[in-house]
């Protein structure tokens, strides 16, 4: 049977094996996946012998080419699910804010509530007014489209999260990293990594110890942190609704008897895992926009 360590490996993909390949990846991202993964693996390879259910599996993030297959530009259903969300992404904002008026209606204020919310809760709350309208457009683009794109894992049809395989999270966080360094280098263009690397109070014997320890935590695992955070919520996430939804069909359409019960309380326990799915989807949304303003405010800091 293949091991958790492996499969986490399989998900990550060969090219995250070689990005800070020597730098530890927070315990918390990989006990969140290598749970859910031991949990659910051995129920799908145990049962889809017998022909009877079939659990979910990795194969759910590595679907079928639709179109382009062996070129560049092939196509998934995870393609897909990215283009749908960026198309009905554009086309909210124009039409909530292709006639804008002075007293909104109900659909620009929705508009404006969303765009409301990113400008005080994460660039003026974390950054200040002055600097959060600067670092403004990069933050809603951020946040609003880790949104749209997590909130395909639950619409019918799609059902799988845009952000459910590594490339737009690892882009996302390649993004926050670029902001960091950007906000650094343009405010403290002489100290920025002198100070970040060598922190200035500390006895200069012990930077053998303190710089190389700020050097992975500062410039290796903030970038890879804020990728596996969102991956691992959003591949987990999948993994349950297919696994209350599967065992809700093998109930009620093939399991005959008393056994048919039993997909009553997985249809409800898919239902509520729906709306937490929704509610995660909003919510980390607004911790990598968050992390992403926290960023830039540290790089911004006086003490650079």
């Amino acid at each position: 049977m293949v091991s958790s360590r492996s499969l986490f490996f399989n998900i990550v993909a060969p090219e995250q094996r070689h990005v800070g390949c020597r730098a530890r990846v927070p315990n918390q991202e990989i006990a969140l996946l290598a749970n859910a993964i031991t949990l659910l693996h051995p129920l799908a390879a145990a049962t889809g012998s017998s022909g009877g259910f079939q659990g979910p599996s990795i194969d759910e993030f590595f679907p079928s080419v639709l179109l382009f297959a062996g070129t560049p530009f092939e196509i998934t259903r995870i393609t897909l699910a990215r283009f749908f969300a960026t198309i009905l992404l554009i086309l909210l904002f124009w039409l909530g804010t292709r006639k804008m008026k002075l007293v909104p209606g109900r659909f620009q204020s929705i508009i404006e509530m969303g765009l409301d919310f990113v400008r005080g809760n994460v660039g003026d709350d974390i950054l200040g007014k002055k600097d959060g309208k600067r670092f403004l457009p990069i933050l809603t683009t951020v946040f609003f489209m880790v949104l749209f794109f997590n909130l395909t894992g639950v619409i019918g049809g799609i059902n799988i999260a845009g952000t459910s395989t590594i490339g737009v999270p690892l882009i996302l966080a390649i993004v926050a990293y670029v902001v960091f360094i950007y906000a650094g280098v343009k405010k403290h263009p002489g100290t920025f990594f002198r100070n970040a690397l060598f922190p200035p109070g500390v006895p200069w014997f012990l930077y053998i110890i303190v710089t190389p320890i700020e050097f992975v935590s500062t410039f290796v695992l903030r970038p890879i942190t804020l990728t596996l955070r969102l991956l691992m919520n959003m591949i987990v996430g999948h993994l349950l609704l297919v696994l209350f939804f599967g065992a809700t069909s093998f109930f009620f359409f093939e399991s005959g008897n008393l056994l048919a019960l039993f997909g009553i309380g997985t249809v409800a326990f898919g239902f509520v895992f729906t709306l937490f799915e929704i509610f995660v989807a909003v919510l980390q949304a607004y911790v990598f926009s968050l992390l992403t303003a926290v960023y830039a405010q540290l790089a911004l800091n006086d003490e650079h």
